[in-house]
Formats: C-alpha cells, structure tokens, sequence
C-alpha cells in the first residue's frame, strides 16, 4: 500500500494506493480522512497512478470534464459500493439528491431504501471528488453532508457551472434552551 500528501489548486490531498488502483483521495482535514488507509502504507511521490490523479486534480481545477482513465477501488461494504457506484453515474455539472438515490435503489434490489442510509454510505466515501460525493444534495436542494465541508461543496459544484441558485446552505440550528 502506497500513500502521498499532494498540494493541488484545489487544496491539499492525501491519496493511497495499493499500487495499481486508487484507494482513497481525502482532502486534508475532511471528515473520515484517512479511514481506510492501511497502518503499513509507505510514501511513495513517483507513483505512476499518483502522477495521474494530481493530472485529473489540476484538469478538473480548470473547469474541465476529465475522463478518469485509472481505477478505483473504494473499500466499504456491498451497500456503500453500490452507492458509490450510483454516484459516478450523476453526470458532471449536474447535481442528484439523496432521496432520489435511495428510489433508484428500491427500484433495483425491489425493497426500501432510506435517503439517509444513502447519506450515510455518501459520508463515507473514499475517493473524494472522483466519485463525486459533493454532486448530492438534500431533496429541497440544501447544501449538506460533505465530508470535505459546505464551502468545499459550493466550490466543487461551482467549477463545474451548476446552477447555484437554485441551492442554498441552510442555517445550523441553534439550542435555544442553553
């Protein structure tokens, strides 16, 4: 297993590797950082792969749609991969919401899903940006649940021309009774 901390235009990056697939992307400080990279990963800055991605990182950075042309390989259950895989499908551009995630699932295993399992499953994922995690939103178009935070979101979202208009951070809630 491979790692390496990477400057980009967008922020910095921790990327693991198990040599030949990409295994994480977690931008630094996100939340879950970190969480499936193996205790025995060493640094390794020449990595052909990791040369690659920090190529997709500045193309992207650009404003442009680049095509990922190396693999993937997020470790989480069969429930969080299926979900993952819903979300390399939402074009870029283009945003989906939790809710309707969940009904494309039902659809498919023909039993319920909820919007906030998918949340769950979408909260850990861990190839930020590539799967695009921040392409998801709440059913009334709230900005919420992005691991690598809401301004992160906005700026991802932006980048690739979504209409921002039509979404909106919603305000935290306040404990009245302290």
């Amino acid at each position: 297993m491979y790692r390496k901390v990477l400057e980009t235009s967008l922020g910095a990056f921790t990327l693991a590797s198990n040599g030949e697939q990409l295994t994480g992307l977690w931008l630094r400080g996100q939340k879950y950082e970190k969480q499936t990279i193996h205790t025995t990963a060493v640094e390794d800055n020449d990595l052909p792969l990791f040369l690659k991605v920090e190529e997709w990182l500045e193309r992207y950075a650009q404003g442009e749609a680049p095509s990922i042309d190396f693999l993937l390989k997020p470790e989480g259950s069969t429930f969080r991969q299926e979900v993952w895989k819903h979300l390399l499908a939402i074009p870029y551009g283009e945003v989906e919401t939790y809710g309707n995630i969940a009904k494309k699932m039902e659809r498919s295993h023909g039993r319920a899903m909820s919007a906030q399992a998918v949340g769950g499953a979408v909260g850990h994922n861990p190839i930020s940006i590539l799967i695009p995690c921040h392409r998801v939103v709440g059913s009334n178009g709230s900005l919420t649940g992005y691991a690598g935070g809401i301004d992160m979101k906005k700026h991802l979202l932006t980048i690739e021309g979504v209409q921002m208009n039509s979404l909106y951070e919603p305000r935290p809630v306040v404990n009245r009774h302290q």
